[in-house]
């Protein structure tokens, strides 16, 4: 099945310099992949060059204008820069030219953009941030990582369906098990949006598992993850914390004397094996969940092999029907609060 994906070219900390050797290299692993460069198109063909590539029927280039910034104001990209690379990305998305865009620029001026140019779908309020942690059973998905700090029981049920659907079509699991992020696993732990939405979760049609807590993201107690985005952004960056401070402590310690430094060699293969389980390149790539196209953010400082993954993630959600499924599943779930409503009504009525 033919993809295209169109490319910020010009987004991140690094722009074409990471940008397009990653889009050359997923063009090498996947004959059935088609990409857009979209950017400055001197830069772009400028970075071809040096990597001696050219353009072809598979890998074109659509001149944008404008660059928005890694610190510019999401509303000010938003009114001020109409062609910029990022915004010229996303209308390809919403006019069928391509069927999913990577960006690692501005996170905030990425989904205002987003959410302008292509609107949300058919029963989803608020879209998603969804990324991927990893765990000891493999990987778990949390959402929502920072798009909504403020969050209503439905808005989290919602989440729920767009989580559960993403690792149905991207894992290939039938019934992907939900957690709740809580406080503790019993039902009364909580506040009441937390509580709230355990309610809608045990009515709805998912496999929900029940509450979960911190740890059990690591552990992989469950598939999926939700949360409201205060709580995941802050879950999102402690781990990263805790890693890169892992990281360093483990280096000093094997260059603390000549003896550690022995045993740091002899125990060369472990260590390069555990960084490269650990490595947060390998879980680059965030959907923008909820929106009426397929959008994925790359982490603003990544590399060439980092973004590769964030285009892999795009290829992935787009040949596995994730908004189709989405939207499917979301009826389902608006038949059955329908019908809870209906008999709850009809109660009350009797008594």
């Amino acid at each position: 099945m033919d993809i295209t994906v169109a490319i910020d070219a010009m987004g991140g900390d690094h722009g074409p310099h990471v940008t397009i050797p990653a889009a050359l290299k997923a063009l090498k692993d996947d004959d059935q992949l088609n990409i857009v460069l979209v950017g400055l198109s001197d830069a772009i063909e400028a970075e071809l060059k040096a990597r001696k590539a050219t353009t072809s029927p598979r890998l074109r280039i659509h001149h944008a204008t404008e660059v928005v910034t890694m610190d510019e104001q999401p509303q000010s990209a938003l009114k001020n820069k109409k062609d910029s690379s990022m915004r010229v990305a996303i209308n390809l998305v919403k006019s069928g030219e391509a069927s999913a865009c990577v960006s690692a620029g501005n996170t905030g001026a990425l989904m205002a953009t987003a959410r302008f140019v292509l609107k949300t779908l058919p029963g989803i309020d608020r879209p998603a941030i969804a990324g991927i942690f990893p765990s000891q059973k493999g990987k778990t998905y949390i959402l929502d990582l920072g798009a909504n700090a403020d969050c209503t029981p439905e808005q989290l049920l919602q989440f729920a369906v767009m989580g559960s659907m993403l690792v149905s079509c991207v894992e290939h699991k039938e019934k992907p098990a939900v957690g709740l992020l809580n406080i503790g696993s019993e039902d009364i732990k909580g506040n009441e949006v937390v509580k709230q939405t355990g309610e809608l979760l045990r009515k709805s049609h998912l496999n929900f598992y029940g509450n979960v807590e911190g740890n059990d993201i690591f552990k992989g107690t469950t598939d999926v993850v939700v949360c409201d985005g205060f709580v995941g952004n802050i879950t999102l960056k402690a781990s990263e914390g805790l890693a890169q401070m892992m990281g360093r402590f483990l280096a000093q310690e094997f260059k603390r004397n000549w003896l550690t430094k022995l045993m740091g060699m002899v125990a060369m293969p472990v260590l390069k094996a555990f960084k490269s389980r650990m490595d947060p390149r390998n879980y680059n790539g965030a959907s923008f969940l909820g929106l009426r196209g397929i959008v994925v953010k790359s982490h603003g400082g990544a590399d060439s092999i980092a973004f590769l993954n964030a285009i892999h993630t795009a290829v992935e959600e787009s040949r596995s029907g994730v908004l189709k499924r989405i939207t499917e599943q979301l009826e389902i779930e608006h038949i059955q609060s329908q019908q809870i409503a209906f008999a709850n009504t009809n109660s009350s009525d009797n008594e």
